[in-house]
């Protein structure tokens, strides 16, 4: 799957691009079409990838499970304290939802480089292309459905 970019119309100081995406022969769905808006420096993506709103439950459990999100592998939450092993290499998840808003958040899920530059450890959990270093088995699949970013955007947005 290749990603392109459809339109980029600069207004001021924001920028909206359209990200398409085209499906290979691969049995992955393809990757839902989504807008970046950037304004005041930050990139976002408004709108939510699917027509179904996200689930703070199934985010939560989304967040805990070490083959989907995995996210306590490297951040805190003092919310699911009774699970093991979280990490410390980012910040922490507590109160994200005040620094955060859902655009802010999504961004971040579907693209973190795009927020936080190239040097950021955190993985494009709804990409499939320009990555280093996939397996072959995982080529051209994101790790999170769109569905599942939506979800882990609505358990993000009740961490206040």
């Amino acid at each position: 799957m290749k990603a392109r970019i459809k339109a980029l119309a600069v207004a001021g100081s924001a920028a909206v691009a359209v990200a398409l995406v085209s499906s290979a022969a691969a049995p992955v769905a393809p990757l839902m079409a989504f807008k970046i808006v950037v304004a005041n420096a930050i990139p976002t993506i408004p709108a939510p990838l699917t027509a179904t709103p996200g689930d703070p439950k199934r985010g939560e459990q989304v967040v805990i499970e070490r083959h989907l999100g995995n996210c306590l592998s490297c951040h805190a939450v003092s919310a699911l304290r009774q699970e093991q092993f979280h990490g410390e290499i980012g910040p922490s998840l507590d109160g994200v939802a005040w620094r955060r808003d859902a655009a802010a958040l999504r961004m971040i899920v579907v693209n973190p480089k795009l927020v936080f530059g190239d040097a950021t450890a955190m993985p494009a959990f709804y990409r499939v292309d320009g990555l280093n270093r996939v397996r072959p088995e995982f080529a051209g699949k994101p790790i999170l459905t769109a569905q599942q970013v939506e979800d882990v955007v609505a358990y993000l947005a009740v961490l206040k």
